[in-house]
């Protein structure tokens, strides 16, 4: 299986070498026919299995010695043995109860702390305390674009993001407000920052191989947000404007603004939501 080269790369940490090797296609395997688990459709299961891409995760995540780590979802472990390669302080919350013993023996010893949680509905808040974190995660696709927005609406204390992600998943939620892949994902993430795909994934480093391409989305948070707009209020306009992205900003805002409310903000009443650029709809939730 080899041993866990140390690699560095500027903007990232240093992989250091662990008592155990980073997690490879035989021993995922092994792993799963040990202790008597197949992997779950239900749940998005896709395991990553070339040491590879993990290192190159967690350089694109600048994790690093004495960070804070958030893992969402980390099945086996393998994404888990490279954050704390890295020297991260690791908080794994994985939702699969059947996952968690093999999860606990892949991280014995490490400064890994395991949560048998949904990520939906954990109390985060007890969980993160007063630090900052980062969340570096290969996300149930079924889930993710939900999670990230909510998570973002409601946890400030997590300050960085690197997700993969379905590829269209992560190129919607990195579109760019104002062209035609933006939607609501894009739009309430820019509020908190700014997302972009910074890598790709084969489907050949997962066992089982996903139908599915998938990238590498990093968003960082801003310190105030990017627009001087009430969120909520943005949220209804963005999510009505989306909601019916054929109509004219005047029908699908109907019983929202009026067509008079909508021009006296700058934005023609004939627009259409994927025309709107963030200060459009920070003038918008503000009318």
């Amino acid at each position: 299986m080899g041993s866990l080269a140390v690699v560095r790369e500027e903007g990232g940490g240093s992989l250091t070498p662990l008592p155990r090797p980073l997690l490879t296609r035989p021993v995922v395997r092994q792993l799963l026919d040990s202790h008597g688990l197949q992997p779950s459709r239900a749940l998005g299961q896709n395991f990553l299995c070339e040491p590879g891409t993990i290192e190159k995760i967690v350089r694109l995540a600048g994790v690093g010695p004495g960070d804070r780590v958030v893992e969402i979802g980390p099945g086996l472990g393998s994404l888990t043995l490279g954050l704390a390669a890295a020297g991260a302080t690791v908080l794994a919350v994985e939702v699969d109860k059947y996952l968690i013993p093999a999860l606990t023996d892949v991280v014995d010893g490490l400064d890994v702390e395991i949560r048998h949680a949904d990520a939906r509905t954990l109390d985060w808040a007890h969980e993160l305390g007063d630090h900052q974190w980062k969340v570096v995660a290969n996300l149930p696709y079924n889930v993710a674009t939900p999670l990230i927005l909510d998570l973002l609406a409601s946890q400030p204390a997590l300050v960085s993001w690197l997700v993969m992600v379905q590829r269209e998943v992560g190129e919607r939620l990195a579109a760019v407000p104002g062209t035609s892949l933006c939607g609501i994902p894009s739009v309430l993430a820019s509020y908190w920052g700014q997302a972009r795909v910074v890598g790709s994934v084969s489907a050949e480093v997962f066992l089982p191989r996903p139908r599915v391409e998938s990238v590498l989305v990093r968003l960082d948070r801003s310190p105030e947000p990017t627009i001087d707009a009430d969120f909520s209020r943005l949220a209804v306009l963005v999510r009505a404007g989306f909601g019916k992205r054929r109509k004219m900003l005047r029908g699908s805002l109907a019983g929202l603004l009026t067509e008079h409310e909508i021009a006296a903000a700058g934005v023609a009443p004939t627009d259409r939501a994927e025309q709107l650029d963030m200060d459009a709809w920070g003038r918008l939730a503000r009318a």
